[in-house]
């Protein structure tokens, strides 16, 4: 069974190629603000789930009878949802506000093939960052830089990130961005995977 992957972030395809799923990698190329217009005011979770739904249905319709998974994922700061930031300076602008406060990031992942959604799940997970100094928060942005821009709230958890948090509650395969343990059961169930 032919499996696709509409996203081309390198992490979600090394969280899949590490855990034995090969995947085509096809990007959606989605605008994902006009997307969003269609749910405005949505929980951050509906946000996510919308648009890995969306990102997946554009990349099915390239891949006939494939199945296409799709993700997204938000970040939610007492009811205000972050971007990725466009800018390094942005993204030390939105690492400042999170600093010594709780965050919580949903993480969305949905399955079409030919257009309908087969199944979908959101994730969350809420993680706190240390009240860090200046100096510190200066040093993770010159050595991370533009890698800054890549990720929903500035940081890879799987890398230098790790130093920004006191704790963190949640499944680490949905802080990367892909709840991986509820899709490898979904794709078990329609055989795409061995079971």
């Amino acid at each position: 069974m032919s499996l696709v992957l509409a996203s081309r972030s390198a992490a979600r395809v090394a969280l899949l190629a590490d855990a034995g799923v090969v995947v085509v990698a096809d990007a959606a190329d989605l605008d994902e603000r006009a997307a969003e217009a269609a749910i405005a005011g949505a929980a951050p979770g509906a946000v996510a789930a919308h648009l890995a739904a969306a990102k997946a249905a554009a990349v099915a319709r390239r891949h006939p009878g494939a199945l296409v998974i799709g993700a997204d994922q938000t970040l939610d700061l007492d009811g205000e949802r972050f971007d990725k930031a466009a800018s390094v300076a942005m993204a030390a602008a939105q690492l400042a506000r999170l600093r010594g406060r709780t965050h919580r990031l949903s993480s969305a992942v949905a399955v079409v093939r030919d257009g309908v959604v087969l199944w979908d799940h959101v994730g969350e997970a809420r993680l706190t960052m240390r009240p860090f100094s200046e100096a510190f928060l200066a040093g993770y942005v010159a050595a991370c830089g533009e890698e800054l821009t890549a990720t929903v709230g500035g940081y890879r958890l799987e890398g230098r990130g790790v130093q920004l948090f006191d704790t963190i509650d949640g499944d680490h395969f949905t802080i990367l961005g892909l709840p991986l343990l509820p899709l490898l059961g979904f794709l078990r169930t329609v055989g795409a995977i061995d079971t």
